[in-house]
């Protein structure tokens, strides 16, 4: 659909005459320093030069929109672009609640396998029932941080008020009897500071970017063994991208290709970098073991799992789609 507001139009002389750019609007949560607006600002940059007359201006650090609040607007055309955490819309498409789903990704080339699968295929489906499509695909691992011991099994979350990035894992969490507390990445420090949080997951980009490292006590970060990944696409407005001339089209798909590589190489460095930077801050660090991933699989399966094939239409399919990618 066209909105009223999900585009400007600027002028701007050239030699030998006028030209007008097209403006798009990405919004994002998180800081400039975070590899997720590195994949934007190389979209941006690409198109850029590419010559086009599109311009995209990047509104970072919830500027514009609230973190949980930005697929709505998407869908709706008030917002052009958004580099996004599909599950947060999982209250709008439940299927989308599988993109954060305990142990279902395996490591971070198992996680580009997945973007590009049927699995993603069908999601892909689904967000264009929304007038939303994929520009880039990916994925980011995350762990634990407890603000006064660490986290590793399942038994060491009971009775702790935890942030969990989406329904699954909250599921999961309340299966290991510990209470939830629901709140965007961007809110976990002052959470932690006001004594609100005893532990939280997410991200590594978002665990340094946040600077969490200044409220906790441990940190059990992804590694060889991850049980958190989370599909955290740059999404556009379907009729925005339709509307677009073929040139501006063919300059945006050739961006995405450049940042999507870009965001998996940095999505591998990003663990091991988040280690060095707790470190750094004197947090200890603990490891998940094979054992301990074994507990919180079993738990998931029982609790996250189930769920999901028992609330979403076609579940089992997709989960079966998911588990399929080798």
């Amino acid at each position: 659909m066209t909105s009223f507001v999900k585009t400007t139009t600027l002028s701007f002389l050239l030699a030998g005459g006028s030209a007008q750019a097209e403006e798009l609007r990405l919004s994002h949560q998180w800081s400039t320093s975070d590899v997720r607006h590195e994949v934007a600002q190389i979209v941006a940059d690409e198109v850029a030069a590419a010559g086009v007359d599109l311009k995209i201006t990047i509104f970072p650090s919830k500027s514009l929109f609230k973190p949980r609040e930005q697929y709505r607007p998407l869908s709706r055309g008030q917002l052009d672009m958004t580099v996004f955490p599909l599950s947060y819309a999982g209250g709008q498409q439940p299927a989308f609640n599988l993109t954060l789903m305990p142990g279902l990704v395996k490591n971070h080339d198992h996680a580009a396998r997945l973007s590009h699968s049927p699995f993603m295929q069908v999601l892909e489906e689904k967000m264009a029932e929304d007038d939303v499509m994929v520009l880039v695909h990916g994925y980011l691992a995350g762990g634990f941080v407890g603000k006064d011991s660490c986290i590793t099994h399942p038994d060491d979350v009971a009775g702790l008020q935890t942030r969990a990035a989406g329904k699954s894992f909250e599921q999961m969490l309340v299966g290991a009897d510990a209470s939830i507390t629901s709140m965007a990445s961007s809110e976990i420090y002052s959470a932690m500071q006001t004594g609100v949080l005893d532990a939280a997951n997410t991200s590594s980009s978002s665990f340094v970017s946040y600077r969490i490292f200044e409220q906790v006590a441990c940190y059990t970060p992804a590694s060889d063994i991850a049980l958190w990944f989370l599909y955290q696409p740059l999404l556009m407005n379907k009729s925005t991208f339709d509307g677009l001339s073929e040139s501006q089209q063919s300059a945006l798909l050739a961006a995405a290709e450049v940042a999507e590589t870009h965001y998996l190489m940095q999505a591998k460095l990003q663990d091991a970098a988040s280690v060095e930077v707790f470190q750094a801050a004197g947090v200890e660090i603990a490891k998940m073991t094979a054992e301990d991933f074994a507990a919180w699989k079993a738990l998931a399966q029982k609790t996250s799992y189930a769920a999901f094939v028992a609330d979403v239409p076609g579940g089992q399919e997709l989960l079966d789609l998911a588990l399929a990618v080798e």
